[in-house]
């Protein structure tokens, strides 16, 4: 939460230097006390619970995703419409009951979005590979960097076993693990996620595990993630493909060795996907 806390002057002078259609301090005329709000209710539920910061950056990944930063994925299904969040990979974020807080307490929320249809989201799967990840970010006008770099918020939070298992038993049908996991971690994975029984995946009674399990932080944003990219340790098959590209391997390289680096990167790119499509003017 102090990471993500400091970084808010650095987003502060992007937005202030950059040519961007949002505005910092939109609510300064309308609730001036907003910002301030916002940052009471997180931090008072990240004291109850730390994992919520992961939680809130993937909320904001899966809005921006669909239909652009709208808060359309907050929208519940009406009628014959099913919304997005109800999406297979909609089922497991977390922070709704923080926003629905903070918005009780303030104004309503003057760009949110009032269409939200689950045949919207696609997003990039945990098992995609990085071209068809790639492929997904371009269309709201992401690059191979920015997929890099917030990839590492997988440093902190949990992950639903359901969302890797098959790395561990049954690798794309051989019958056998990825044999690009690390056999320390395999080991250690296969105790906490058994072999469904069910095939069927219930996100409710699944297991979860810490998103990067080896390192000593889980609750900070940092360059750790990519430590375990590189040590083969990464449990999504999507943060694995890091390590095997290039490009890629040579941004992980960069953000271990300068960890300002990635926090500095990592806030221009949640800049950058904060755009996404954004509502503005009268929309």
């Amino acid at each position: 939460m102090a990471v993500l806390l400091s970084a808010l002057p650095i987003l502060v002078a992007l937005l202030a230097n950059t040519a961007l259609s949002l505005e910092f301090h939109f609510y300064r005329n309308s609730c001036p006390q907003a910002e301030m709000v916002q940052r009471k209710i997180v931090k008072q539920h990240f004291n109850k619970d730390p994992s919520l910061s992961a939680g809130l950056l993937r909320l904001h990944f899966h809005d921006c995703f669909t239909r652009g930063c709208d808060a359309s994925v907050l929208l519940d299904s009406k009628g014959d419409n099913v919304a997005e969040k109800e999406a297979s990979l909609n089922l497991s974020p977390r922070g709704f009951e923080v926003i629905d807080e903070i918005n009780g307490v303030r104004e309503a929320m003057q760009r949110n979005g009032t269409i939200s249809t689950i045949g919207d989201v696609q997003l990039p799967g945990p098992s995609f590979s990085i071209d068809a990840a790639l492929s997904a970010f371009k269309v709201i006008n992401l690059d191979l960097d920015d997929l890099t770099t917030l990839l590492g918020a997988h440093s902190i939070g949990f992950c639903h076993c359901g969302f890797f298992v098959d790395r561990l038993y049954n690798f794309e049908g051989t019958g056998l693990p990825d044999p690009d996991l690390d056999p320390g971690l395999l080991d250690s994975l296969q105790k906490k996620c058994p072999i469904p029984i069910n095939q069927i995946f219930n996100i409710s009674i699944d297991p979860t595990v810490f998103m990067t399990p080896m390192t000593k932080t889980p609750f900070n944003l940092d360059s750790s993630f990519y430590r375990g990219v590189l040590d083969r340790e990464a449990i999504l098959l999507l943060d694995q493909e890091l390590a095997f590209t290039d490009v890629t391997r040579t941004l992980a390289l960069t953000y271990i060795n300068k960890p300002n680096v990635f926090q500095g990167k990592f806030s221009k790119a949640m800049i950058k996907l904060g755009n996404a499509n954004v509502l503005t003017g009268r929309d």
